[in-house]
């Protein structure tokens, strides 16, 4: 396979591929401060998952340039080195799937709160986000072991669609999952529906990103699986996953104020993206045990309005047989 004959589709793409990684990874990091300076009462376990994910963007993209040294500045000048696989470019894969599966676990969490222990909703989602582990374990393998892209391509190609196949089908589940979960939970209250709508929104702005990019990916790889313009976008996909699991941390703040009614300093009873520890609010709060909360507290406040108004008609009916009487 002639590999040396296109370098903008080759060297270029890993070139450019790892410049707009390190960028979003520069996003990541900023957005792990802003987290931790939002949010310092967060459990403990949150806070861990984030610190793991920001070490396994960075250690992403550590591997990602020293993929690229070995490319661009070791071997200068070799054309025929670009159809080697050299031992980074395939860590980057597992590396990948590593902090994919984090997340995909995290949103499964959610979803399994949200739907009141769902087994048969959640379990489809923990299997497939394991089984994209598993494929993307055997593609690092089957890299190393064969040494090249030429022979990858011909021998083992199914793995790594498999791996872009599965995550892909994993964020779809996770999307449609959580949006059907919400539009359950409408009622006749405004300010519930708008927190409603801010997570769905949510929910679609975070999962787009990262679904679009795994789809473009493997529409590379399958129809130009002879230049590397597949991998230099995979070198971004982990940025995207761990840019969507911040932002929705970040937001949940943003969208406890949208809950808030106008003039009203109240604070924001819906905690389905809350994390902090017991001390401050109920962590990991399901909404549809809020809504009923709520339910319950409007329907007693209905009633102490029911029985003020009672009481004051009773006083002033006591008030005018007073005067007649007298």
């Amino acid at each position: 396979m002639e590999r040396s004959l296109d370098i903008p589709k080759t060297f270029g793409a890993l070139l450019l591929g790892g410049l707009f990684a390190s960028f979003v990874s520069g996003f990541v990091t900023i957005q792990g401060v802003i987290y931790l300076r939002m949010y310092p009462n967060d459990a403990v376990g949150i806070k861990l998952l984030v610190l793991t994910v920001w070490l396994l963007d960075i250690g992403h993209t550590t591997v990602i340039w020293s993929a690229l040294w070995s490319y661009l500045i070791q071997n200068y000048g070799d054309e025929g080195v670009i159809d080697i696989i050299h031992w980074n470019i395939a860590v980057t894969i597992v590396l990948t799937a590593v902090l994919t599966l984090l997340i995909h676990l995290f949103f499964a969490q959610r979803i399994f709160k949200l739907s009141k222990r769902n087994y048969w909703l959640t379990a489809p989602i923990v299997m497939l986000a394991c089984l994209r582990l598993v494929s993307a374990c055997g593609t690092t393998a089957e890299m190393i072991h064969l040494e090249t892209f030429s022979h990858f391509v011909e021998q083992i190609r199914w793995i790594f669609t498999l791996g872009l196949a599965l995550s892909t089908a994993v964020d779809i589940l996770i999307t449609a999952s959580l949006f059907f979960l919400l539009q359950s939970k409408r009622s006749g209250l405004a300010n519930l529906n708008a927190v409603i709508d801010s997570l769905i929104w949510y929910t679609f702005e975070t999962s787009s990103l990262t679904t679009a990019g795994t789809i473009v990916a493997m529409i590379c790889w399958l129809v130009m699986p002879s230049n590397l313009i597949f991998m230099g976008l995979h070198f971004v996909i982990a940025k995207f996953y761990a840019n969507s699991f911040l932002v929705t941390l970040i937001s949940r703040k943003k969208i406890r104020q949208g809950r808030r009614p106008s003039g009203s300093m109240e604070p924001v009873p819906v905690h389905l993206l809350d994390t902090r520890r017991p001390s401050n609010r109920t962590s990991d709060e399901d909404l549809g045990e809020q809504y009923e909360k709520e339910m319950a507290v409007r329907h007693s406040e209905q009633k102490a309005a029911k029985l003020q108004s009672t009481t004051e008609g009773q006083v002033e009916i006591n008030v005018e047989r007073s005067i007649q009487y007298d």
